[in-house]
């Protein structure tokens, strides 16, 4: 299954809504306002059925002026555009805006949706056409399809969906493999379920019950439910819509523009370098250190504009390397897609590409103007670093693929970086892809230790699998058994851990521990339940299974049954004294003349004896099994 997001653009009142409806039978318009005056005020989804190989996301922009933003937060992550133009009106100006906002923010397929011809003849739809023709002239949309359809009456609307189809089967769904990204556009809250965000997944993989980072503020949350077009699903990816359900955080804390991210994969920031491309004309010069809007992603944020170059920006239909400098911080990466708007008067300045998203302060000049350009166009060893950075882990044929290389210029590129590494496997990786999953699971087990300070370690299974919707499980393998020889964390059976942690009681539960140990030590071998002792020195019921689990796997007790546990010195003194007083071979009888235990103790206490492989039973009598019991013995730790 491919997942792609369409989206609808053109001028108010072109038929776009009434478009959607005739496409997927769903009104989206939801307002009571939107209903009222029929236009579209908010960014409208429906899911558009295709075929069983396609998932299609449609968006419905609206098209008024003062909703240019809503109209740039819908288009910023589409796959297609269906550009409508109403036949009884033709192209309009704020068809051009946004034939040009499209243009500045990469979209590359379009078709064109003739709506209305019903209020039109034969030689009317001929003129429309030629005026489409005119206006896309030398744009993206210079050879889309175009389709001429009547909503009302759905004439036309199989072709049309027909032609959609022949569009998106020639591109690839969007790539799936980086860490979850989730610009939202829509915050609301259900009855009994609680906050909901909703928006078009950019990169990565959501499943439900992921702990994510809701950006810029950083507030931790977990992804309760998810949705997509209203139906449950257990996982979200790159290109579909989805609402997530969020734990932990009301409708008030988040707004359209922030960022649902996996946890610890994304940094804010408030200075970014770009490749800005102009519009053919503006109403005014844009001055050094002018006010902007920039809108990236759903997130629209005020700013200032730095030039290297110049001291205002007049004429237009040119690339320039500049900095926006932001009044509030964002989540971006590197080819991340931008409008630039005057905030006033209102107009859209340009677009174009993220080249860094941390810039720097930097000297006004030429040389800064070049740095800039050489980050743009990049080096093939910093074009791998990133690369490798989204995909993590590649085989070096895939990586050449995605560089444009032979595998033999890849291998020499690997050679040459020392940055780079090579696994067992043959993959490669970098030096930061390494160093940030580190760092993941050194924060990750200071985390557990500090929560179950009893327990040996988080069990690796379950640390590889927190980790496996964003870096490949052969990677995390890998890095789990180098982390061990490189001693940055210790792997001890199932079990990983810190090398400088020891299981242990924390210090507001310390003595009272001691006293549950004291206390099982002095009953000898006729005990009372555990849990009685630590009712006894008030510790929580809570952790009486942690407490106690900790006890059998520090062998400072040993478990009887599901209630009694005996102290390791009065039952290693029971067993040596039992193994001295009687031969290899041995009936319960002697058994019980040697601990003086009643049978209520003594069957379970010969059943250790057996679990413990020193014993072997057959029938009524048991068997020494000599050297394991004197090696046992024998160990002091």
């Amino acid at each position: 299954m491919n997942h792609y997001t369409v989206g609808m653009a053109g001028h108010i009142d072109h038929g776009k809504t009434t478009l959607t409806k005739a496409l997927t039978n769903i009104d989206t318009d939801r307002l009571k306002e939107e209903i009222e005056r029929s236009i579209s005020i908010e960014l409208g989804y429906a899911p558009l059925k295709l075929n069983d190989e396609m998932e299609v996301s449609l968006i419905d922009v609206p098209g008024h002026e003062r909703f240019i933003r809503q109209m740039i937060a819908g288009v910023a992550g589409i796959d297609l555009v269906m550009l409508v133009v109403a036949a009884d009106e033709g192209i309009m100006p704020q068809t051009r805006e946004h034939i040009d906002i499209l243009r500045l923010l990469g979209i590359e397929k379009g078709i064109i949706v003739v709506t209305k011809i019903e209020n039109v003849d034969e030689e009317m739809r001929e003129i429309v056409e030629l005026d489409i023709r005119e206006a896309i002239e030398g744009t993206f949309l210079e050879k889309s399809q175009l389709f001429f359809v009547d909503s009302l009456r759905s004439v036309g609307i199989e072709e049309l969906k027909k032609g959609i189809v022949i569009e998106l089967e020639g591109r690839t769904s969007r790539d799936a493999s980086g860490a979850f990204r989730l610009p939202i556009d829509q915050v609301f809250t259900i009855h009994g379920q609680g906050t909901v965000v909703r928006g078009t997944v950019y990169e990565g993989i959501v499943n439900e019950g992921d702990v994510l980072d809701l950006l810029p503020k950083r507030i931790p949350v977990r992804a309760r439910q998810l949705q997509v077009h209203h139906q449950a699903r257990k996982s979200g990816r790159a290109g579909q819509r989805v609402a997530v359900n969020v734990g932990g955080i009301s409708k008030d804390e988040i707004k359209r523009g922030d960022v649902l991210v996996a946890s610890g994969h994304y940094e804010t920031t408030h200075t970014i370098d770009v490749g800005l491309t102009t519009v053919a004309k503006l109403m005014y010069p844009l001055k050094q250190r002018g006010a902007i809007k920039l809108h990236i992603g759903t997130a629209e944020v005020y700013g200032k504009i730095v030039f290297f170059d110049r001291n205002d920006l007049a004429e237009g239909n040119e690339t320039i390397m500049c900095q926006i400098r932001l009044d509030e911080p964002i989540v971006t990466r590197r080819g991340d897609r931008f409008i630039l708007r005057r905030p006033t008067p209102m107009e859209t300045i340009g677009g174009g590409t993220v080249i860094d998203p941390h810039g720097a302060k930097y000297r006004f000049g030429e040389e800064t103007v070049q740095m800039l350009e050489q980050k743009m166009d990049a080096t093939p060893i910093e074009r791998l670093q990133q690369l490798l950075l989204d995909k993590k882990l590649l085989p070096i044929k895939d990586a050449s693929k995605e560089m444009n290389m032979s595998e033999d210029e890849m291998k020499e590129l690997v050679e040459q970086e020392e940055k780079t590494f090579q696994l067992p496997t043959g993959e490669i990786t970098s030096e930061k892809v390494i160093q940030s999953l580190r760092e993941a699971f050194l924060i990750e087990l200071e985390r557990y230790h500090n929560e179950f300070p009893f327990r040996a370690g988080v069990k690796k299974a379950e640390l590889v699998q927190s980790y496996t919707h964003t870096y490949p499980k052969r990677l995390l393998d890998w890095l789990l058994d180098e982390g061990h020889k490189q001693g940055w964390f210790v792997i001890q059976g199932p079990f990983a851990a810190l090398s400088t942690h020891t299981p242990h009681a924390p210090r507001q539960w310390g003595k009272r521990v001691e006293h549950v140990l004291t206390a099982i030590k002095n009953e000898g071998l006729q005990v009372t339940p555990t849990s009685d002792h630590l009712t006894a020195q008030q510790i929580p019921k809570e952790l009486h299974e942690e407490v106690t689990h900790y006890f059998y796997q520090q062998e400072l007790l040993y478990q009887l049954d599901e209630k009694l546990s005996i102290h390791r010195a009065p039952f290693r003194e029971a067993v040596a004294k039992l193994r001295e007083e009687t031969d290899v071979v041995f009936a319960l009888k002697e058994a019980k003349e040697s601990t003086g235990l009643s049978r209520k103790y003594l069957v379970p206490f010969l059943e250790k004896l057996d679990k413990l492989d020193l014993t072997i039973r057959h029938d009524q009598e048991r068997k020494w099994r000599v050297t394991e019991v004197e090696n046992w013995l024998g160990d002091k730790s």
